[in-house]
């Protein structure tokens, strides 16, 4: 089977892609999704706050991936669910597996790479103690109570506060359980924050920075958690521990890219953001395979994703249409003095539209910083931010005309002190 173009995922990622590939004039494409639905992660994301930027208004996430979903049908772009797809290489050769059809093969034109993230376990935090039921990411516990009408406790302590954790702080409380705390290992959170103020602070939820948990007791469920403050190297201070009793943990301590099919085609993957290294169209280090969303690097906001993945769409179509320059001045970004990563890393200023706006996180929490862009030691621009945090993702716009104008191979985003 051939096809012009194929998209990995269809989730918000994926289904964004789509529409814009389509509407640069791509209309041969096929969505490939191991779920039921289209929608990805969105389907069980039933708060608001989705589509601020892309809509102009607050969204649930069956809400928000629904939009996307209707302009998938109308366009009469055609999709593949319950489909796995087991391998890419670097020729676009997919192989894919239905339970219908068994395994099949398509050779594609370019490739959508939109298959987003998934949730740090047990098992890579290696916490002491028996392995009783009552123990789940909160991604998990999220599709328990939101899909399937499952209560998966009723005292619930939470490890880590990123923004699923936090909300499932909330989700939890408003289904009658008794959450107890949620602990950060950090000293800051790695949530929004506005899913503090709206998740813990409205419903007088504890937050303990500089804590975690050391040990689990119970032997078929959980009967209660030992927690520990940590000092400055996160190690546990003996004579601060603590016995909290609960029947449930949930787990919310980072998303790791899905980069196991990226890995195989031969990308190239960042080691900070275990996403593929893009260039301003989202294509990987592997002509014609394009990459988007949380599969790239984590991000905060869905309207963020579908924006990158805008992107995507329209570099795949180019690609497709021979239409991406070639041109051999590439500009490489890098983060420094506490930036921790920048996406895009490489830069073709020849096929930049109007600006490119570049992501980043920073490694801590600074207050009135500026974050300066370098070109061979002169400030190319420099935005002033009163705060910045890791768990809140920045970015920056840079026009074209000024990337253009750049004689050196390489940009620098740096904070510096305001």
């Amino acid at each position: 089977m051939k096809r012009e173009l194929v998209i990995i995922g269809g989730g918000p990622a994926g289904l964004a892609a789509a529409v814009e590939a389509h509407n640069n004039g791509i209309n041969d494409i096929l969505i490939l999704e191991r779920d039921k639905n289209l929608g990805g992660i969105l389907q069980q994301c039933i708060h608001n706050g989705f589509g601020l930027h892309i809509f102009g208004e607050q969204l649930t996430g069956p809400e928000y991936s629904e939009r996307f979903i209707k302009k998938v049908n109308e366009l009469n772009i055609e999709y593949m669910l319950d489909t796995m797809v087991l391998n890419i290489d670097s020729s676009r050769k997919i192989t894919a597996l239905t339970p219908k059809t068994g395994v099949f093969e398509i050779e594609a034109g370019a490739v959508v790479l939109a298959m987003g993230c998934r949730e740090r376990t047990r098992g890579a935090l290696n916490i002491p103690g028996s392995r009783p039921s009552g123990i789940l990411t909160a991604g998990a516990a999220q599709r328990f109570v939101n899909m399937e009408g499952y209560m998966v406790g009723k005292k619930v302590v939470i490890l880590g506060s990123g923004d699923i954790g936090l909300i499932m702080a909330r989700r939890m409380t408003l289904e009658g359980a008794e959450v107890k705390m949620v602990l950060e290992i950090m000293p800051y959170s790695t949530g929004l924050k506005r899913n503090i103020a709206q998740c813990l602070v409205d419903y007088d939820i504890p937050l303990y920075f500089n804590h975690t948990v050391v040990n689990i007791h119970g032997k078929n469920r959980l009967e209660g958690v030992t927690v520990a403050e940590v000092d400055e190297y996160r190690k546990p201070i003996a004579g601060t521990e603590k016995y909290v009793e609960c029947d449930t943990l949930l787990l919310s301590v980072g998303l790791i890219p899905e980069n196991e099919l990226s890995k195989g085609a031969g990308i190239e993957i960042s080691g900070i953001t275990s996403g593929p290294v893009v260039d301003e169209s989202m294509q990987t280090s592997v002509e014609g395979i394009f990459a988007c969303g949380n599969v790239v690097h984590v991000h905060d906001l869905v309207d963020f994703v579908t924006q990158e993945s805008y992107l995507a769409g329209k570099g795949a179509a180019k690609f497709i249409k021979g239409e991406l320059s070639k041109s051999k001045k590439v500009i490489s970004t890098l983060g420094e003095n506490g930036i921790r990563y920048v996406v895009p890393q490489k830069i073709n200023p020849d096929n930049v539209d109007d600006s490119v706006n570049f992501f980043m996180r920073v490694d801590n929490v600074y207050k009135n910083v500026f974050i300066e862009v370098l070109s061979e030691g002169k400030t190319v621009l420099k935005v002033k931010r009163p705060v910045v945090s890791p768990g809140e993702m920045e970015n920056i716009k840079i026009k074209r005309e000024i990337l253009e104008n750049i004689n050196f191979n390489k940009l620098i985003f740096s904070l510096k002190e305001a």
